[in-house]
């Protein structure tokens, strides 16, 4: 099977307009795919993608991973350095990466096959698409949002992952005491995040405090590099 087929054992995803709160803007990208597939991207896809890859189906933890687990999401894996620093630091958790880049994606699968981690999945596509479409009420015990495209002007502040509408869909999906994480190494992109949060209310916001399992590589070392900081939150409904 290429990539370009469609995989006879998962339900495409259809672009709903709205969730289920009826505040999503669908039709507002918040990212800006950007890749050419190489043959060994291609290869690595074609390999790997059947075993890794979450049904986009109702979100089912036994049939995803196998086992009754709790479920954690992140949102724009990158090259998966998280993820897989997460998975091995929880084994008792399943993580969903859901990322838009392919060979970000690819490159995450190889390593979770390298080192034996059986509860990593993928989701190659749009996350928000899968957090309406897959994704229930309080079936999920945490969502990672890690350096984030920070769509610095202030033009594009509307396309920033951060809004009330995806405020109101990821803490509606959160189990009663989960959390989501951010970091973010763009001041102005930080300060968006409390206005939101503030607007949003309804939530325990706690800053600074960096999760210990978390490897640096990527834009965290760049943004460090260039003299930026970091910014952390740790967010939790207090519904």
């Amino acid at each position: 099977m290429t990539t370009s087929e469609p995989d006879p054992h998962k339900a495409p995803l259809t672009h709903t307009p709205l969730t289920a709160e009826g505040r999503h803007r669908a039709t507002v990208r918040t990212f800006t795919p950007r890749w050419r597939m190489s043959p060994q991207t291609q290869e690595r896809m074609e390999t790997f993608l059947p075993r890794f890859a979450v049904p986009t189906t109702p979100l089912d933890p036994a049939r995803a991973f196998g086992r009754d687990v709790p479920v954690v999401l992140e949102i724009g894996s990158g090259y998966g350095e998280s993820t897989i620093a997460y998975a091995r630091e929880r084994p008792d958790h399943g993580i969903i990466a859901a990322e838009v880049h392919v060979p970000g994606v690819a490159r995450l699968m190889v390593r979770a096959d390298e080192e034996g981690l059986d509860n990593v999945r993928v989701h190659r596509g749009d996350a928000i698409e899968y957090l309406v479409q897959c994704v229930g009420e309080d079936q999920l015990e945490a969502v990672h949002l890690f350096f984030p495209d920070p769509w610095p002007k202030a033009r594009h502040a509307k396309r920033r992952f951060v809004q009330q509408d995806t405020l109101d869909m990821l803490l509606h999906r959160l189990r009663p005491g989960g959390h989501l994480l951010i970091a973010t190494d763009h001041a102005a992109y930080a300060d968006h995040v409390r206005s939101q949060l503030a607007e949003h209310g309804g939530v325990m916001v706690v800053e600074g405090e960096r999760p210990d399992w978390r490897p640096s590589a990527g834009f965290e070392d760049k943004g460090r590099a260039a003299g930026r900081s970091i910014h952390e939150f740790r967010v939790t409904s207090t519904h």
